[in-house]
């Protein structure tokens, strides 16, 4: 057992933001880019909600996410068309205004003037945000995203949204790291289920998952242990691998 208690968890919430991820068209590819991220720096990703191109939806999300957790990220909607209505909902959902953004408009202009291309209206649609809000660099295209309270917007495009969300790491205040071990094991999810849920009730603080899987040799599982606490994670993997020998099966844990 660790000497101090842990840490109270940092907690964070995605809400992706775009009808074509709905629809299927396009498939999200930041959730596991961003919640490895956030593990890395000790904030516990808790939720993910996916939500259509609708004002009212996003406000209401939003309002509901930012008091529950202690961070909320946003992507997609920021571009310069009739359906990118992120940042004006966001700025409902905070009840200020939508400004342009000084900053915004002289980084976007720099980058088209160099490619002689026209800073139109649509273009300049990019260039607001939430009035307070802090605006997040995109080295990738310019177009900023913006940082209002604990909520981080981003863009939905993955590389894009990537890049921004590298540049506010350093704005991230997390807890403890959550750690994590496997066991995998050649039993049927049914001949260790009672025991395993046996170790679970021991160990509370380690969260213990399993998922299936099938060879030509039979079924198997791998058997994730999580949780902040080193001590208390060896001991309850500890105990999942005696579980798995006492019911006949072969316990491995891949190397790290």
């Amino acid at each position: 057992m660790s000497d101090s208690p842990p840490a109270r968890p940092v907690t964070a919430c995605l809400l992706i933001i775009g009808n074509e991820i709905l629809s299927g068209r396009t498939q999200d590819a930041n959730l596991a880019y961003i919640a490895t991220g956030l593990n890395s720096v000790g904030i516990q990703l808790r939720e993910v909600r996916v939500i259509p191109d609708v004002a009212d939806t996003i406000v209401g999300t939003l309002n509901e996410m930012r008091h529950r957790f202690d961070y909320v990220f946003t992507t997609g909607g920021i571009g310069p068309t009739h359906d990118d209505i992120t940042a004006e909902n966001v700025a409902r959902a905070f009840n200020v205004d939508l400004v342009l953004d000084p900053e915004a408009k002289r980084r976007l202009k720099a980058l088209y003037d160099s490619r002689g291309i026209e800073m139109n209206e649509a273009r300049l649609r990019m260039a607001h945000v939430p009035q307070g809000a802090t605006l997040i660099d995109n080295p990738v295209s310019a177009a900023p995203g913006f940082q209002i309270g604990n909520v981080f917007v981003m863009a939905g495009v993955p590389k894009v949204a990537q890049a921004m969300f590298e540049s506010i790491k350093g704005r991230l205040t997390g807890g403890r790291t959550v750690l994590s071990r496997t066991i995998t094991c050649d039993l049927a999810e049914g001949t260790i289920a009672q025991a395993l849920g046996a170790i679970q009730q021991d160990f509370p603080e380690i969260d213990i998952g399993s998922y299936p899987f099938w060879t030509a040799t039979g079924f198997g599982a791998n058997l994730v242990l999580r949780g902040p606490d080193p001590e208390q994670l060896a001991m309850a993997t500890d105990a999942v691998s005696a579980m798995v020998t006492a019911l006949g099966g072969n316990p491995t844990e891949p190397p790290t």
